[in-house]
């Protein structure tokens, strides 16, 4: 008996006798012939079964195949230009492994919430196959990118003391006789690391209790957060350019099959080239205001107007210099205009929104000490956090990617709740 194959490789196996293990896709029968499409979770082959080639009683058995059944099967490969993949597999002998009651995910119309409830089984669609191998290539560009450039991997803490981005959004759980909440970022951490190895990145699950229905939130998302010793912010809006025109290519590069399954628009991607147009804050709202936006000189931005601005363009937008009064209390006011904090958000097109968020940090003690007081924060919870602006503190800056949104934007989808396995949502904790 032949060792099991991977049907990615199936092009090396042409003429020869293999075996695969995987299960059925689909099933149709014509007499003496059956023709199934065998997935193993890298491809699909177009498997042939003749009552003419055939143990009688395998033959029989695989009449009553039903979607999803277990299998293993022998026999030889050959070209086929006329087959899905260019290859077919003639069948010689079957061992059904385990006969798969009526599938509930049928080619039909089905509501979100049931697709929902059976997100363990949706994920074995060709739909959710092709972003989640997207998503996959996304991660390893991350870490690829990062990694060629001598940035080392920090693993930062899911249980922390204290908040980074605010109070609010804060989940709360106990850790023994302490009060400790899920960690909505790992930059904090991050800064430490940097002034320990000059480059850094962690890669992690991060937290949000927003109360949020949009299409653009999720509770629980992971976040790729580069920090940078030296660094300021035109700094990290370069890496910032450089880091998302990378990974576009890549995924072009090697996921063009999984964007012709998802009917992507690639030609929006190719777009995707150095330079990003930057422009400030104040421009962005004289821009807004002019297209109709009621937005005012101090609000943030809320995803129409995200939208209304990244419409402009066919490229990401960087929009820097945001109110330093609605940004976080450890961002560096601009020397030039101290109610202006050095930070940058980046803007992905199509109506995507906000995907990095990063900025340059206060690195002069009593700045961030006073900072603290202003914000209400508890200035012992933040003592370690003070004590690397006592020890050789220097500029530094950074910012942090969420990988659904940027999935959601390169696979063109309507909700990210579709760029993860199994997400977390407000009304959404089940399976």
């Amino acid at each position: 008996m032949p060792s099991p194959i991977s049907l990615s490789k199936i092009e090396q196996f042409n003429e020869k006798e293999v075996q695969i293990r995987g299960w059925v896709r689909r099933h149709r029968s014509k007499g003496k012939v059956q023709f199934l499409t065998i997935r193993d979770g890298t491809g699909e082959l177009q498997a042939i079964l003749s009552k003419a080639t055939m143990d009688e009683e395998q033959f029989k058995a695989a009449s009553h195949l039903t979607q999803e059944s277990s299998i293993e099967v022998t026999g030889r490969i050959r070209a086929d230009d006329r087959a899905p993949g260019g290859y077919e597999l003639d069948v010689s002998h079957i061992h059904i492994l385990q006969l798969a009651e009526p599938f509930p995910i049928q080619p039909k119309e089905h509501s979100v919430g049931f697709l929902m409830d059976h997100r363990h089984l949706w994920l074995r669609s060709s739909r959710q196959h092709a972003i989640l191998k997207i998503r996959h290539e996304i991660v390893k560009a991350c870490r690829d990118f990062f990694d060629d450039r001598e940035f080392v991997l920090v693993d930062t803490p899911i249980f922390t003391p204290n908040a980074c981005e605010g109070t609010t959004t804060l989940f709360q759980t106990q850790y023994f006789e302490e009060t400790a909440y899920l960690a909505q970022s790992g930059q904090l951490y991050g800064e430490a690391a940097a002034a320990a190895f000059g480059k850094v990145y962690c890669f992690g699950p991060t937290f949000r209790a927003e109360k949020s229905k949009t299409r653009r939130h999720l509770m629980e998302f992971w976040m790729v957060e580069p920090e940078v010793a030296f660094a300021e912010l035109a700094d990290v809006m370069e890496l910032a350019e450089a880091f998302l025109v990378m990974i576009v290519q890549r995924v072009l590069a090697k996921r063009q099959e999984e964007l012709k399954v998802l009917e992507r628009d690639v030609s929006k991607l190719e777009a995707i080239t150095p330079p990003f147009p930057r422009v400030t804050y104040r421009e962005a709202v004289a821009r807004l205001q002019k297209g109709g936006s009621a937005i005012q000189s101090g609000d943030d931005f809320g995803a129409e107007d995200e939208t209304l601005l990244s419409n402009e363009y066919h490229k990401p937008l960087i929009v820097h210099r945001y109110p330093a009064a609605i940004k976080a209390f450890y961002m560096q006011s601009d020397p030039q205009q101290p109610d202006l904090a050095m930070c940058m958000d980046v803007l992905a097109p199509e109506g995507y929104g906000e995907i990095i968020g990063g900025g340059q940090r206060i690195h002069d003690y009593q700045t961030l000490l006073s900072r603290l007081q202003e914000h209400d924060l508890s200035e012992d919870a933040f003592r370690w956090y003070l004590d690397l602006r006592r020890y050789g503190s220097v500029p530094h800056a950074g910012f942090g990617m969420g990988i659904e949104r940027a999935v959601a934007w390169i696979c063109g989808l309507d909700h990210v709740r579709e760029t993860i396995p199994f997400p977390r949502m407000l009304s959404r904790l089940y399976p």
